[in-house]
Order: C-alpha cells, then sequence, then structure tokens
C-alpha cells in the first residue's frame, strides 16, 4: 500500500521538485526537470523503482515511522520533519536551492536535537521512471550513479560510511544532540565534469533569504493570509525558472479514482492552468512571473496561433506524445501510468479567453504593454472570429466528441470583451465596432442555445441536460450580472447536482463503469477547484456568509503541510489526482482575495 497523497510534502528550486514522504523518503524526483524521467519513482510503483529515505533506521523488512512532526520553516519551501526516540530527538531539513544557473540540487540536513538517535541513509536511484538500474561507482570521495545521458552525484559526510549493494547504497549512522550531519544529491549529464559541493550551509541561508524576500511581496492582507501564502509558494514551486513557464502539476499519473483509468501526465504547461495561476498571482502582487510567463508565451506560440495548442512543454516543446510506463503498477495499482498528454492535440476554444483574461488582469496591474504582446493578441482575436462557431473538446479534455460548450462559448465572449476595453483604453488598436457586433452575437448566441428554460439553468452544452461545474463561473466573467435570475439559477442548480451536502463540487456527472460524457470509464473525486468556484458564486450571488463557511471547510481539506491535490474523495476522506495542484493552490488564493474585495465592498453599508 502507498502512503496517502496528503502524506507528501514538496520541495522545489524553480526547475524541478520532490515529493517527500513522512518516513523521510523521497519518493518522487524528476532530477533534471519537472518534466524529466523520474529517478525516484516509488510515488507510482514498488520499493523496486526508486527513493532516497533518510530516516529513523529499522530492521530489514520493518516499516519505517513517520516523523512525529513536520512543517515548512516559516514562510518557505524548506521542510522540517522531527522524529522522537526514546533515545532522543532529531530533525531533518529537507530542501531545494533556487534557480540561479546551476544544476538542480537536494539538500538534507541532519540534525540532533536531543540526546542520540540510530539513522539511516538508503539510497536507491532508478532512472529512466524505475526502469533501468545504474552504475554506481565513487569519484573523488563522491558517490556516482550513471545511466545514460544523466548522472547524480551523492555527497555524504565524512564521518559516515556508505556500502554499495544491488543498484543502492546504505549507511547507518548515529546523530548526537548538538551534531550537524550533511547529505546532497545532484544532476549532472553524465558526459560533463562533475558539478560543484555546494555549502550547504550558505545554501540554506540563501533558500531561507530567496522565500522570505519573495513573501514579502504579497499584497493580501486578509484572515487567511496563511493559506494564501502557502499556496502562492506552492505556485510559484511550480514555475519553470529558466523559461518562466507554469507547470499544472508536480507529478503524472496519481489517479482521480483509486484503481481507475484517469490517470494524466500534468507536467506540462496548460495555457489555461498557467493563466489562472498567473491571475491568482497578480491579484496578490506578482508581476515578475506574469512578465516571465509571457515571453514564454511568445516563444511558444511563435508566429502560428492559428495553430496554437492548449498545453505545451516547459521550453516550448509542441510534441508531447502520450505514452504508457507498463513497468510501473501505478499508485495503489492505478494503472496505466502516463507521461506525455494525448490532449495537446485537442482543440479547447475557451483557451484564448483565458488568456487575454489574463493580459488584462496583468494591464489592471500595471504590466507595461508589450508590442510583440499585443501583435499575438489581436491574432487570437482574429482565431475567435473564425471559430467561435464550432465545437471543442471543452475545459475539461474530454474524449468523447465535440460539443458546443458553453463555457468555451463564454471564455470566446470573455476574450472579445476584453479586448473592446483594451481598445478603448487606448492599449491595442482594432476596429471596436466589428468586436461590439462579434461579442454582442456570441452573448445572444450562448444565451438563446445554452440556457435550458424548464431546467432555469445554462447546461454543459448547446441541447444538452447535465450541468458543468465551469457554469459557476458565469457571474466571475461578467457575462451576466450576479443578480440575473439565469445566475442564480445555474448557481442553485449546480450546488443542487453536483455538489455534495458539504459543498464539494463534481465537474459534470460521470457514467460509473460505463462510459459517460467524458469518454471515460469510471468516476472520480470532487474537483477542488470546482469548490472554490462554488465560494466565488455564492459570494457574488450575496450568500457572502455561505461563501465563508465553504471556503473555511475546503482549508481543513489541505495536508498538515499546507497542501492540496486536484481532487477530493468526499467518503473515503483523502485527497485524489495529480500533487501539489496549481488549479487547487490558485483556487485557494483567488477565493480570499475575492471573499476579502466583497467584505470590504460592503463595509460601508455595515457601518452605515
Amino acid at each position: 500500500m502507498h502512503p496517502d497523497i496528503e502524506a507528501y510534502a514538496a520541495i522545489g528550486g524553480g526547475q524541478t521538485a520532490a515529493l517527500v514522504c513522512r518516513d523521510g523518503s523521497v519518493d518522487w524526483l524528476c532530477p533534471q526537470s519537472f518534466d524529466a524521467a523520474a529517478v525516484f519513482a516509488v510515488l507510482l510503483g514498488t520499493k523496486e523503482h526508486g527513493s532516497w529515505r533518510i530516516g529513523l533506521a529499522v530492521g530489514t523488512g520493518e516499516q519505517a515511522p513517520y516523523a512525529d512532526r513536520r512543517r515548512y520553516r516559516g514562510d518557505s519551501l524548506v521542510l522540517e520533519s522531527e522524529w522522537d526516540t526514546p533515545g532522543g530527538t532529531v530533525r531533518v531539513t529537507d530542501f531545494m536551492p533556487p534557480w540561479n544557473g546551476h544544476a538542480p540540487q537536494v539538500i538534507r540536513i541532519i540534525d540532533g536535537v536531543t540526546g542520540e538517535v540510530e539513522m539511516a541513509s538508503e539510497f536507491c536511484p532508478r532512472f529512466g521512471y524505475g526502469r533501468h538500474l545504474p552504475w554506481i561507482y565513487e569519484a573523488e570521495g563522491r558517490t556516482v550513479a550513471v545511466s545514460g545521458l544523466d548522472s547524480l552525484w551523492l555527497d555524504t559526510p565524512a564521518t559516515v560510511t556508505t556500502k554499495e549493494k544491488d543498484g543502492a547504497v546504505h549507511s547507518r549512522f548515529t546523530v548526537a544532540a548538538g551534531q550537524r550531519l550533511v547529505f546532497a544529491l545532484g544532476w549532472q549529464s553524465s558526459h560533463a565534469d562533475a558539478p560543484d559541493v555546494l555549502d550547504a550551509e550558505a545554501s540554506f541561508a540563501a533558500t531561507v533569504e530567496f522565500w522570505r524576500d519573495w513573501v514579502a511581496q504579497c499584497t493580501y492582507d486578509g484572515p487567511y493570509r496563511e493559506a494564501v501564502v502557502r499556496s502562492l509558494i506552492t505556485l510559484k514551486a511550480m514555475t519553470y525558472a529558466p523559461t518562466g513557464a507554469i507547470v499544472a502539476a508536480l507529478t503524472t499519473s496519481l489517479p482521480e479514482e483509486i484503481g481507475g483509468v484517469r490517470n494524466w501526465d500534468y507536467r506540462y504547461t496548460w495555457l489555461r492552468d498557467a493563466a489562472i495561476t498567473l491571475s491568482a498571482l497578480l491579484r496578490t502582487g506578482y508581476m515578475a512571473e506574469a512578465v516571465a510567463w509571457r515571453g514564454w508565451l511568445l516563444r511558444a506560440v511563435a508566429g502560428d496561433p492559428e495553430n496554437f495548442q492548449v498545453m505545451y512543454g516547459i521550453d516550448g516543446e509542441r510534441e508531447l506524445t502520450e505514452r504508457v510506463l507498463d513497468w510501473l503498477p501505478g499508485y495503489e495499482g492505478s494503472a496505466p501510468v502516463r507521461v506525455g498528454n494525448g490532449a495537446v492535440e485537442q482543440l479547447q476554444l475557451d483557451v484564448p479567453g483565458e488568456v487575454i483574461d489574463t493580459l488584462f488582469v496583468a494591464h489592471e496591474h500595471g504590466i507595461e504593454r508589450c508590442e510583440d504582446t499585443a501583435a499575438l493578441h489581436l491574432r487570437l482575436i482574429d482565431f475567435v472570429r473564425r471559430h467561435w462557431q464550432d465545437p471543442d473538446d471543452g475545459i475539461w479534455e474530454v474524449r468523447g466528441g465535440r460539443r458546443h460548450f458553453v463555457h468555451s462559448k463564454i471564455m470566446m465572449w470573455v476574450a472579445v470583451d476584453h479586448t473592446v476595453r483594451l481598445v478603448r483604453a487606448g492599449e491595442l488598436d482594432a476596429d471596436i465596432t466589428g468586436l461590439e457586433w462579434l461579442r454582442d452575437e456570441i452573448h445572444a448566441d450562448v444565451c438563446e442555445r445554452g440556457f435550458d428554460e424548464k431546467l432555469n439553468t445554462f447546461t454543459q452544452s448547446y441541447g444538452s441536460k447535465e450541468l458543468d461545474a465551469s457554469l459557476l463561473l458565469i457571474p466571475r466573467t461578467g457575462f451576466l450580472p450576479p443578480d440575473d435570475p439565469r445566475v442564480i439559477g445555474t448557481v442553485d442548480a449546480v450546488m443542487r447536482e453536483l455538489a455534495t451536502p458539504d459543498g464539494l463540487v463534481h465537474r459534470y456527472p460521470t457514467a460509473g463503469a460505463a462510459k459517460g460524457l467524458d469518454g471515460l470509464p469510471g468516476g472520480e473525486g470532487a474537483f477542488l477547484l470546482c469548490s472554490f468556484w462554488l465560494v466565488d458564486a455564492l459570494a457574488l450571488t450575496g450568500r457572502l456568509t455561505q461563501a465563508r463557511a465553504l471556503y473555511e471547510r475546503l482549508l481543513e481539506l489541505r495536508s498538515d503541510v499546507g497542501l492540496l491535490a486536484e481532487e477530493y474523495h468526499p467518503h473515503e476522506r483523502r485527497q485524489l489526482g495529480n500533487f501539489p495542484q496549481g488549479f487547487s493552490h490558485a483556487g485557494v488564493v483567488g477565493s480570499a482575495v475575492l471573499l476579502q474585495e466583497m467584505e470590504r465592498a460592503l463595509m460601508p453599508v455595515i457601518t452605515a
């Protein structure tokens, strides 16, 4: 059995990230970059597929105990785990230094707190997502593991004796009070010179300072600051510093249903996901990430917006071919394990709206105008003009055939509406009369064909009776006023049909064992971002007390270190899906900001 997803904490430094279990085991690490092949893949396999545990020493076959306490050090991504034993207490501090041009490194510091504690390091790398046994050798006092183009360099304390056996490096040692031992792991191309040995103390101080300075930019000062800051840090950990790309999650193939097939690779940059993340960052004072992503966007889309993709690799790659890693059994037997993502070939017509909405928010927050971005913006609008009447695959990347999804139409309306507003503000040069006509035409079409008068709700797609959680975004987009009866009817219908009594919202109906509307068998958990959308919809439709209560219930679903996966199983009370998930943490931030704005707007009324 695998640990619950909540048992993991993330560390990262702007190029990649690692998941550290409560027992001290690094069970997921793609050492070169977010989307590279993992060398520790126990998360999706067995102990044979690679991990690196530093924790209490145990006998052969014994279960390594979880830390008695763990936390992030202040507002940072530095993880501290502590174990209490009859002989004493020990702390392990895990972190990755922020990117400054060097290759990624994982640094693990062991501190004796009280007494003496017997510890162990079990370093078992398996390259190629757990498939390849490395060649391990010693070089100038350093342990090197090599497979093909990749190498790992492990630096261990001089006082610790290591032993290599069956492709793993083991060591046992005792840590006394006041004693500090440092282990460090770095990646390097196997043909290149050895990476430098970092000064662990200096790296630790620089990492803490980096996060302190970054968090100091946060402008949110509301009652949920702790949750907001932790989510912002998590979102920052998903940015690829060399290019400005933002990944959707740090993992692949963590299941949306235990034992099911809904297992996808989220280690790429979806234009939609990145736009939602950037909106959260912009609304809390972070500008540099938006400028960096804008540069990545221009390079990725290049001069071909007609053939823009819904996602790209972190370096702007277009080829993200989906394949199955059949040697990995999957998290709790949830197969297949996939890398790459076939949705890259889909048509998702909401994406231009998401991108243009983010560019509009950037303008509102003072991001300097960019001529190249303005040109791309207008080419995207030309794409919308020619394709808004086409069916598409929708926001949820369904594999059951294209439809006229209402959310996609509304986001194309958003694209045109925001463009009109930017033209009026003098930021874009375009035919405003034609744009206004197009905006009104899309609006009328959606209201006529996307609203079911008998059900008193907008529906998932034209002519359907099914609901979709993305409809909760209607009041936030400005498509209709929040007090419009059609909006209130839609919010109430989603709550009635897609939400649990606790307010956890499913994306859309699934059909259990049979293939549903999305073309896939099985079900899934409640989608956390959709639950935050319900918070927003309740607040905007005048139910602020109910919205605040739901928001606080959602915060209770976070792990002990404040992290959220993509989904939550309301009956089994556990997180599901890739972890941590950018969508979910953007929801934490966005809803907190909206609640604060709504409460401040009501303050004069309350005072009066």
